[in-house]
Parts: C-alpha cells; sequence; structure tokens
C-alpha cells in the first residue's frame, strides 16, 4: 500500500457510496459500494484475508477513486450500472444483464400495475429500479390495499366487457377489486386510483397522506376505531416510504451533468455521465486559480472544463450522442449540437444536487490532505477566517474565554479556558472564586474575574490575548469592557459577548448583534469556547458547592479531622448515608470514639 493511497483512504468521509479500486494500469479492476466508505475501504488494508481472491486483490489496488451519494439504496443502483458498464475483473457478482425490479404501470383502458424486470417493456410507464425485490412487493401490496386495483393479466376492452368475456373473481368478492372485466367501474372512476397511484410512486406522497390522515381522524370520531387503525398502518407506511432513487432514474437518458463549485484560489468541476439511466462514469477536476484567473468568471470556468471533458471522452460522445449537459452554471461558450440546462425541481435537478455534493467531497478531501502534510495551514485558516469574521486587529492566535456559575449567590465561581491556534490550551485553563460580589451578580463577578485575571498577567509581564470571548450578551460585555478600561487594556484586547439563544455575537458599543453562518468555523470555535467555558464552571461550581455542604457538617464535629472526614466519604459516598449508618458501620471505619462522635450528632 502506497502513502499516497494510504492518505487517501484515512480521508475517506463516512457517508454511503461507491468506491472503484484501480490497478497500476488505471484500469477499474473493483467497484463495490458501502454505508460508510471509510470504515468499508479501510477493513481491505487492516487485516488479513482468508478469501484467496479478496487477498490478490488488495495486491493489485494501486489507486482508488469513489462518489458519494444519499443512502445506501443508491449506492446499491450506481454499483450496479458501474459494474455493468467496466465488467470489472474481480467483481462476481451484477456482471451478467439482471437487473433490479421496477414496477410498471401499463396503458390500458384499466390500466394494470406489476413488476418486472424487462427494463425495455413498449407502451409502459417504470418506476424504479427497487435496489431489493422486497421493497417493491411491499409497496404494490400497499398501493392494492389502499385503492381497489385488478390484479388479473387479462386484457379488458370495452369488446371484452360487451361480450361478458370475464368472470368476476374472488378479488371483487373480497371488496379488492370493483369489477373492472364487467365494467362495473367506470374507467374515470379507476383513473383516479392509478392517478393516486402514481402520485406514490413518483415519490409526492403527501396528498395521499392527507387524505388517509383526514379519514382516520374521522372515522376515529365515529368510534370506528378498528377502522381508524388500519388507516394509520397505511399511513405510517406512506409516511416512511420513499419511492425512488436520486441516482438513477428510469426518465434520464444518456446526459450528462457538471456541477461547479469555487472557493478563493480553486475551482472543482464534478463531471458525471447517464447512459440509459444510470450513472456510469464520475470524476472531478481541479483548477488552482492563478492571480492573473481571480477575476475568470464561473461561466468561463465551466466552458472550460465542458471542453476539456469532451476532448478527454470523445469516445463516449460519439457513442452516446449526447445531446443534454445539466449544469449548476451555464457556459459562456456555444458548443454544436448540445443544449446546456439548468434544472430547477425533479430527477434532474437531484442528480445536479449529488453531483455538486461530488464536487464538495473533492473540496473538502483536498483540504484535509492539504492539513495532513501542513498541519499548521488550517489553524492558519481558521484565524485568518476569524480576523475576518469579527473585524480584529490582529489575527487571534490567543483566545480567553470567561463563564459564571453559582445557584442565588452562593458557590459563586468563574471560569477561564484558553485557546492557542483555536485548540484548548487546558495546562492555562483557571478557576475563580468570586471574593468581592455579595449575591447573584453576574455583571459585577464579570468585572471581578477579568480585572484579577489581566492585572496579574500585566504584573507578571505575560502575554495577554487578542481575542476575549464571553458568554453573555450586552450586560456582561459592558462589565468586562469596564475592566479593560480601568486597566488601560481597552486598546490591546479585542472583546466579544456571545449570547445563548441564538448564537448572536455582540460588540462594544453595538447594539445590533452580528449573526454569523452556522457553519462557519468562527462560529464553530467561539461556540467550542463557549461551551468549555461553561463545562469548567460548572465542574467547578459542583465541587465548590460540594465542599462547602461537608464542610458546615462534619467539620463541626468535635474530633474529626480532615482525615477522618475523607475516610468516611470515601466509605459511605455522601453525607446522608453517614447520618444513616448505625454506630456498628460508623465504627468498623473511623474506630469507636470518632464513631461515637458522629453518631450523638446525627442519631441521639
Amino acid at each position: 500500500m502506497t502513502d499516497e493511497l494510504k492518505l487517501k483512504v484515512s480521508l475517506l468521509p463516512d457517508c454511503p457510496g461507491v468506491y472503484r479500486y484501480l490497478n497500476k494500469d488505471g484500469v477499474i479492476i473493483y467497484v463495490g459500494k458501502a454505508k460508510n466508505l471509510k470504515r468499508r475501504v479501510s477493513s481491505y488494508f487492516n487485516r488479513e484475508h482468508t478469501v484467496y481472491r479478496t487477498s490478490v486483490l488488495v495486491k493489485h489496488i494501486h489507486d482508488l477513486q469513489y462518489t458519494v451519494v444519499n443512502t445506501e439504496e443508491e449506492a446499491l443502483d450506481l454499483e450496479n450500472s458501474l459494474i455493468k458498464e467496466f465488467q470489472p475483473h474481480y467483481n462476481v457478482l451484477l456482471k451478467d444483464d439482471k437487473s433490479y425490479p421496477w414496477i410498471c404501470v401499463t396503458k390500458e383502458l384499466y390500466p394494470r400495475i406489476f413488476i418486472t424486470r424487462d427494463k425495455v417493456k413498449r407502451g409502459v410507464k417504470l418506476y424504479g429500479p427497487y435496489p431489493r425485490a422486497e421493497v417493491a412487493h411491499a409497496l404494490i401490496e400497499t398501493l392494492r390495499k389502499i385503492y381497489p386495483l385488478r390484479t388479473c393479466s387479462h386484457t379488458v376492452s370495452r369488446e371484452t366487457i360487451d361480450a361478458s368475456k370475464h368472470q368476476l373473481c374472488l378479488q371483487y368478492h373480497i371488496k379488492r377489486c370493483e369489477g373492472c372485466c364487467k365494467g362495473l367501474v367506470t374507467p374515470e372512476q379507476y383513473g383516479t386510483y392509478i392517478d393516486a397511484a402514481r402520485q406514490i410512486l413518483n415519490g409526492d406522497v403527501k396528498q395521499v397522506s392527507d387524505y388517509l390522515m383526514q379519514r382516520m381522524t374521522e372515522l376515529a370520531a365515529q368510534l370506528k376505531f378498528e377502522e381508524a387503525n388500519e388507516l394509520k398502518r397505511k399511513y405510517l407506511l406512506m409516511e416512511n416510504y420513499r419511492a425512488r432513487s436520486v441516482v438513477v432514474s428510469p426518465t434520464i437518458h444518456n446526459v450528462d451533468v457538471f456541477a461547479l463549485l469555487r472557493d478563493e484560489n480553486t475551482a472543482f468541476v464534478n463531471y458525471m455521465h447517464v447512459r440509459n439511466g444510470a450513472v456510469v462514469q464520475s470524476l472531478t477536476l481541479e483548477y488552482r486559480l492563478q492571480r492573473e484567473d481571480l477575476d475568470t468568471d464561473d461561466e468561463s470556468l465551466m466552458s472550460k472544463a465542458v471542453s476539456e471533458i469532451r476532448s478527454q471522452f470523445a469516445e463516449t460522445y460519439a457513442r452516446d450522442r449526447v445531446r443534454e449537459v445539466l449544469v449548476n452554471v451555464a457556459p459562456d461558450v456555444e458548443f454544436a449540437g448540445i443544449e446546456f440546462v439548468v434544472p430547477q425541481k425533479g430527477d434532474k435537478r437531484q442528480l445536479l444536487a449529488i453531483s455538486l455534493k461530488n464536487a464538495q467531497q473533492s473540496r473538502d478531501d483536498k483540504l484535509k490532505m492539504m492539513e495532513k502534510l501542513n498541519p499548521e495551514q488550517r489553524a492558519m485558516r481558521t484565524l485568518t477566517t476569524m480576523q475576518r469574521d469579527l473585524h480584529l486587529p490582529a489575527l487571534p492566535h490567543h483566545i480567553e474565554c470567561f463563564d459564571n456559575s453559582n445557584i442565588m449567590g452562593t458557590a459563586a465561581v468563574a471560569s477561564c479556558v484558553v485557546f492557542r491556534d483555536a485548540k484548548p490550551s487546558r495546562t492555562d485553563y483557571r478557576h475563580f472564586n468570586i471574593k468581592t460580589v455579595e449575591g447573584p451578580d453576574d455583571f459585577a463577578s464579570m468585572r471581578e474575574v477579568l480585572t484579577r485575571r489581566y492585572t496579574r498577567l500585566r504584573d507578571e509581564d505575560k502575554p495577554l490575548p487578542q481575542l476575549v470571548v464571553l458568554d453573555g450578551g450586552k450586560g456582561q460585555l459592558s462589565a468586562a469592557v469596564e475592566a479593560l478600561e480601568a486597566l488601560g487594556l481597552r486598546g490591546t484586547i479585542s472583546v466579544i459577548g456571545i449570547a445563548k439563544r441564538l448564537d448572536e455575537i455582540y460588540f462594544p458599543g453595538d447594539s445590533v448583534p452580528l449573526y454569523i453562518n452556522k457553519n462557519s468555523e468562527t462560529i464553530k470555535v467561539v461556540q467550542r469556547l463557549r461551551d468549555e467555558a461553561h463545562r469548567f464552571a460548572i465542574t467547578f461550581h459542583r465541587k465548590q458547592r460540594s465542599k462547602s455542604q461537608l464542610h458546615s457538617e462534619l467539620d463541626e464535629i468535635k474530633g474529626i479531622g480532615p482525615k477522618t472526614k475523607q475516610l468516611l466519604i470515601k466509605h459511605f459516598k455522601s453525607l446522608k448515608r453517614i447520618k444513616e449508618a448505625s454506630l456498628e458501620q460508623l465504627t468498623e471505619v473511623v474506630g469507636p470514639s470518632k464513631a461515637k462522635a458522629v453518631y450523638k450528632v446525627y442519631r441521639l
């Protein structure tokens, strides 16, 4: 296993997808699907394999490619199409022409709905495919229970009805069919059942679910609980059902998908080729933008990517005659015979979303790889982002966060946690017992703690932080500013407050808070600082409160010193159990004389 391959495996995401192993000649030798890409691929390299074929496969793996999807079912579909396309040497299954089951709706006077594996049936509408046959069978059964759909294979027409060619079957007598073969239900009424079934097969179950919920409520109000419970079961089936795969759709034929994602210095373009409703090719191009390229617009970058892919896969274009290309940014150059479409909804929009997701994953992998090779790079990027978002005069290499903790002013404490280069520096954490404040006054407590902390740092000539974060809003922030101004440090240290409710950021002298994107590295670091300060303060507060409670009881007993108290607490675990202990139990722990002293206070 090469170092480059080892690094690729370590950076794989923990999400569903399909992986492809390549040999030294760049030929795909194995395609597999995974619920968790990182865990599955790692298993090939971190253990010895008892199956000879697998051990030989591992020896020939030279490179790795992968495509991320949303669900394991989508990974099954993509794996199936890629194996049939590339016929990898080490794949035993799925190389034949067998396919997953589809649900078929015929175009007849009284349409039928059934399962088929023949994808090229004429005159029908196909839905699927379904990765597991039992899923398709369960859906068909559910549809037939909700709607009276005919299950027979008879050809029913107006001629056969007039000639009474068919007889009513058992399904009619048990009220699961309304007698299509005899014309006892009009084609228009039966068509409403088929339309509703099509709606479910398309994945739009809201209207059906709303109807079931309304009918269930009506039956419950009429005290018809058995019928209502049956409708509830159907309602839950509809809510939990997801009818189709995003990656493979029978409505999409021979199209290309391009998704462009751009940051400050790099652009990533993911390319996917769909043939006969299946993804058969996927890769991501990376463009590093030089200084002179930074003004290049997205449309020009997309044109460059399309041109490069068309040149690289000229044979594919000639064979499949690609005429439609799905993009999130339309190129600024026209290509002969190709129509560029920016889909807004439906299967094509979802397919474009999958392509964009793979572009994002490639960008994330690139960043992770750079961070592994240069660990300081991520810290610098985070600090630069924080400086920009929080309008700081300098990079916040040294950040301190404060939080108070008390119960109605008792056992009042505060904490100070320290982050260096956006990471916790636990040896620098500090606790404070509030000394000058009476009662529950968070603002005065904050002034005291900051005054004590930075008076000491200043007097000992130790480095001051570039940023101070307070767990609180405008009140705590004003108290901190007062303390720093009194020390003459207001211009040296930047200070912000983070409110608990919506994580809004407050700046001194500004009554309007700043809302930062929840996915921003800045807010994540600030939230982690706040949470760490809160945890540290609460832990110290509980410790001090416990000491205070024990002190008020045991330390007042004559003859009971610290060692004896420690023995009692260690053995009985709590003050309540010490009070309830018998004289004999106390004697076993601390001896007869001290046991009598404790027993006398609590039991006599």
